[in-house]
């Protein structure tokens, strides 16, 4: 496990440089800074996530998916390559968090919430090779953490 970890950071570390390369006429801004803010929802395909309670069985699944994908570089209640997820659905509504996932570098690039992350991380989250589904269940399992976490609070 821990060799998987290392050759996903050294891959992470060696794909950054290449991550924020413009090519000629490709459209992409010319140096100015182009933050969007979409009421928080992020930039991405997910612009309507109807919340209930939490499903379990996608939130087991979407942890199947977190420890396959997303723990090299994310852990809850500490900083290891990227930030902390503790709280996360607290901080950011659903469709931010799966624009996030969905969609890294272009997130990174315009909204005001990623970029701030970026630079204070100094690593671009790689997308994953996840689906919309998948995201929706890593979502649910992020729910079901923090929910943990605020039983845990009040007890």
């Amino acid at each position: 496990m821990k060799f998987i970890k290392q050759i996903i950071t050294i891959s992470i570390i060696l794909i950054l440089p290449f991550t924020f390369c413009k090519k000629e006429g490709d459209g992409a801004d010319s140096g100015t800074s182009s933050a969007v803010d979409v009421n928080g929802k992020g930039i991405g395909p997910v612009t309507k996530v109807d919340l209930g309670d939490i499903d379990q069985a996608k939130a087991a699944k979407g942890k199947q998916h977190f420890d396959t994908k997303c723990s090299a570089c994310h852990k809850f209640e500490e900083k290891v390559v990227g930030p902390p997820l503790a709280g996360v659905t607290e901080r950011r509504s659903p469709e931010w968090i799966m624009n996030m996932i969905l969609n890294p570098v272009e997130m990174t690039q315009k909204d005001p919430a990623a970029m701030e992350l970026y630079a204070t991380y100094l690593v671009q989250m790689t997308f994953q090779n996840v689906s919309q589904d998948e995201t929706r269940e890593i979502l649910e399992y992020f729910r079901q953490m923090d929910n943990r976490k605020n039983k845990r609070r009040f007890i």
